[in-house]
């Protein structure tokens, strides 16, 4: 099995370095980022990108399901209904005029961050249209009632259905182990009872307080020059009260303990993770412990982890770990999916296989395939519009170095061996993780074994962990690989200052800044004006 492997590897390292000669070099050129800040105070990341006549805007707002309080699901609420009408539009006005003018509007929440994302051509009639639709629905959403118990529906049967999903019971189970009290450890669904629980007035409430110009971060990357970005920021953010960035998240401390959990669920497979506080964005460690996990079980077949559990005993289809870093340490998480019977062999095997890992980490076979693979798929990640603007809407919204693209390759390669042992030593502690396994029979034939929950009172994406290996880090939200896309990801802290009270409902279209000319595209060189 070992001279498999090592076959797997020098393929996978023989087909990057073929991928990477493939490509040209503009298609890897990272995107030159220019940033600024809105009169209101928003921050703004801006990449001329003029080969296509389009736009992509990301807004993001420290609005996540972290600032739910004490009504989990807040968050994720909210931005789902900012859509369902605003200014006056009601929901199906909304989607007919974005329709009509070919643009992509959305919006959504994971725990750090609530975003609103839109995509159009930049022929000044068609943006124009688009960004109207768009300033209406950040700054003036009307929240109708009607709506409002639609969405709320549609929230229910989902999170119905997420009951009967042994992968979604163990990925809320295993947040709720790994930070017990902390903001983190709620699902950003929520669940049926806070849900239901949510009033219109909630939502006016949290949009006024999270909703404002200094608690977003505007990415704009397209055929639009400096002066015209600067215009559409300005627009989009005008609507907006300038309020002030919220206090960061508490910090998630380690646990105490590690701590068993089974749950019984009718299935003939169990649902097996592993997890314990991990990293948060621009973490010391996070290059070190980036690569590592890339060599530990986050490159699929060619992993530690798919050799142990796959390869060489056959216990799962696969077998994964990834870090999902956050504004504080997300979660480092390992898991797989396998047979009722097998599920204990497979939790130790994982479990001495993390082991060796921190105690002798990667060898050097292992880490150059690792960087070769990681380096040479770095072009892919930054070849289009939608996953650039995705990555100024991360490296603004937590504070990254602008030469964080820059550089990405540069420090995945400046990464040793001992440095990724240092790294997990200091910070993978296998004596303490969390592990929940979802499975069994529905007598309760799978019982609790130390249910402690330790670091309860310390410290997300609500999603069911990937049954596949997952790229490392998972993206955003999202979950979030890095330099992972954010996503929803997600990538997606804190409470700003109470606001005066703000009406959304009276008079909604007195709030939003008419959109200017001359956002279009600019002229070509030697064009007309």
């Amino acid at each position: 099995m070992p001279a498999e492997r090592n076959r797997l590897l020098t393929a996978a390292a023989l087909a990057t370095a073929c991928l990477t000669a493939a490509l040209s070099a503009p298609a890897a050129a990272t995107p030159n980022i220019e940033t600024w800040q809105t009169a209101s105070g928003a921050e703004v990341l801006y990449a001329h990108a003029p080969d296509l006549p389009m736009v992509d805007v990301r807004i993001a707002f420290d609005a996540g399901s972290a600032r739910d309080g004490g009504q989990p699901g807040l968050a994720s609420m909210t931005a789902n209904m900012l859509t369902e009408g605003a200014g006056g539009l009601d929901a199906d006005t909304i989607a007919e005029r974005v329709e009509t003018v070919g643009a992509e509007l959305g919006t959504g929440a994971d725990r750090d961050m609530a975003y609103a994302s839109l995509r159009s051509l930049t022929e000044p009639d068609t943006l124009g249209t688009a960004v109207e639709i768009l300033t209406k629905v950040l700054a003036a959403p009307d929240f109708p009632p009607e709506d409002l118990e639609r969405v709320r529906a549609n929230t229910l049967v989902g999170l119905r259905q997420q009951e009967q999903k042994p992968g979604s019971v163990a990925s809320r189970a295993l947040y709720q182990a790994v930070y017990g009290d902390h903001p983190y450890a709620t699902d950003p669904d929520g669940n049926r009872d806070s849900v239901a629980a949510i009033e219109r007035d909630d939502l006016v409430d949290f949009h006024e307080r999270y909703y404002t110009a200094a608690n977003a971060t505007v990415a704009i990357v397209g055929a639009v020059d400096r002066a015209q970005a600067q215009v559409l920021a300005e627009v989009l953010t005008a609507g907006l009260p300038e309020g002030a960035p919220p206090p960061p998240l508490p910090p998630v401390a380690d646990l105490a303990r590690g701590a068993v959990e089974r749950i019984a669920f009718p299935s003939s497979q169990t649902h097996l993770y592993m997890g314990q506080p991990g990293m948060r964005r621009g973490d010391p460690d996070y290059f070190a412990l980036y690569v590592g996990n890339h060599i530990l079980g986050g490159s699929g077949l060619v992993s530690i982890l798919m050799d142990e559990v796959r390869e060489q005993r056959g216990l799962s289809y696969s077998a994964y770990s990834y870090f999902a870093p956050m504004a504080q340490r997300g979660p480092m998480i390992m898991g797989l999916q396998t047979k009722n019977a097998q599920v204990d062999e497979a939790r130790q095997v994982m479990l001495d296989t993390l082991k060796r890992f921190v105690e002798q980490g990667p060898t050097a076979e292992e880490l150059t395939a690792a960087v070769k693979n990681i380096t040479g798929g770095f072009p892919l990640r930054i070849a289009s519009n939608a996953k650039i603007v995705q990555y100024l809407s991360l490296i603004g919204f937590y504070d990254l170095p602008l030469d964080y693209l820059d550089r990405f390759t540069e420090r995945v390669r400046a990464v040793t061996a001992e440095q990724i042992r240092a790294a997990y030593r200091r910070r993978v502690h296998p004596e303490r993780l969390a592990v929940v396994m979802v499975g069994g029979d529905a007598d309760g034939a799978a019982e609790p074994v130390a249910a402690t929950k330790a670091g309860a009172g310390t410290a997300g994406s609500g999603a069911a962990m990937p049954d596949a290996a997952t790229p490392d880090p998972a993206t955003p939200g999202a979950a979030s690989p890095d330099p992972a896309t954010p996503g929803t990801a997600s990538p997606d802290a804190a409470a700003p200052e109470p606001m005066a009270p703000r009406s959304t409902a009276s008079s909604p279209q007195a709030k939003v800044a008419p959109v200017p000319a001359g956002i279009g595209p600019a002229p070509a060189a030697g064009g007309e004006g």
